[in-house]
């Protein structure tokens, strides 16, 4: 099986997840963040590609073995749904963010029929907002969604909060606290900076993180 380890050095090798502790992002939301993460970047590197979505198929077939379909979430989780598919020879199809204006106005892409099991693919969990939006479409039309499965979560608060009240669970290939001890154990940060992403990871809205002393 492919580990947590195995994902996060392939994520930090090709920058799909990139830590700048003493120079933050700024999100659309205002808040400062140590932290930055790009998975759309692992379909350009065939060798990491081939890793994420053979370990998503792994967790499938370990995890929900019963799935009859994998739904994407627009747009980075679609093609991983796709390629996730191909290898465990199911359907695929995936949720838009909203429905089209014009001819049928869908929402959900590709042939689903109420009571059919499905399993959700995304590329990332923050807050986990959009992918429960997500859910919600599915289930609306009869779905019966087993789970997510993820390559990366941050595991906020807030994301697990949302997950319980949906009675949803959210398998991801990598968390924060792998990657932070993989980052360091490569150099990408110092063993001080630990302590301030999980500090974020807690509570983004504070920025005390910026100022954290272990």
């Amino acid at each position: 099986m492919t580990s947590k380890t195995d994902i996060a050095r392939a994520l930090l090798s090709i920058k799909a997840v990139f830590l700048r502790p003493d120079d933050p992002f700024t999100w659309a939301s205002g808040i400062k963040s140590p932290i930055y993460c790009d998975n759309r970047l692992t379909l350009s590197y065939p060798d990491v590609r081939s890793l994420v979505d053979g370990a998503i198929a792994e967790l499938i077939q370990e995890h929900y073995p019963q799935a009859q379909i994998l739904m994407g979430t627009a747009t980075a989780g679609i093609a991983h749904a796709a390629i996730a598919a191909e290898k465990l020879k199911l359907p695929m199809g995936y949720v838009r963010g909203s429905a089209k204006d014009h001819g049928r106005k869908n929402r959900i892409e590709g042939k689903l029929e109420a009571g059919d099991r499905v399993v959700v693919v995304e590329d990332l969990i923050s807050t986990g907002g959009s992918v429960i939006e997500c859910v919600e479409a599915l289930r609306e039309v009869g779905a019966d969604v087993l789970g997510v499965v993820s390559i990366f979560t941050y595991g906020m608060n807030r994301s697990r909060e949302r997950f319980a009240a949906e009675s949803l669970e959210n398998i991801s290939l990598c968390d924060l606290d792998t990657l932070v001890e993989v980052a360091v154990e490569e150099g990408y940060i110092r063993p001080a900076d630990r302590g301030r992403l999980l500090a974020f990871r807690d509570n983004p809205s504070d920025e005390s993180w910026m100022s954290y002393e272990a």
